[in-house]
Order: structure tokens, then sequence, then C-alpha cells
């Protein structure tokens, strides 16, 4: 099962990902940011505020996205 293990932000509404395979992606998030749940975190001091979750990464209102979406877009790091 994929897991996310380690999240680190770099600029933008992009954040490098270390999955638990050890793969490291770089999500671009931008695009995705859009409706009720997502939309908010456009603004740059909400998309910031993130942390782990037991699966996938979770912003402080309750946005998550699966981890295997996140592993398809990425581009290798």
């Amino acid at each position: 099962m994929l897991r996310i293990i380690d999240v680190e932000y770099l600029k933008d509404y992009s954040l490098l990902l270390t999955f638990n395979n050890r793969e490291r992606k770089v999500v671009d998030l931008e695009p995705h940011l859009k409706g009720e749940v997502f939309g908010p975190l456009l603004d740059k001091s909400l998309f910031t505020q993130f942390g782990l979750s037991t699966m996938t990464l979770e912003w402080v209102n309750g946005a998550d996205f699966a981890p295997e979406f996140l592993y398809e877009i990425g581009k290798p790091a």
C-alpha cells in the first residue's frame, strides 16, 4: 500500500513528497486546487499548513489527496 512518509514545501503550490517505496516526486497541486474543499488552499498561508496523516498529507481544513493520485501526477525528483 502506497503511503507518503515525508513532505517538504518547495514553492508556490509545489511539494516534494517521499513515498514508502523510497521514490521522491515533485507535485504541483495548483491545477487541482478547485472546488469547496481544495479551492481554499489557493491561499498560500493555508496551503503551507499541512502535516502527515497515517497515509497521506492533510491540510488544516481537512483536505487531503490520495497518495496514489499524488504519486501519479508527481515528477521524479
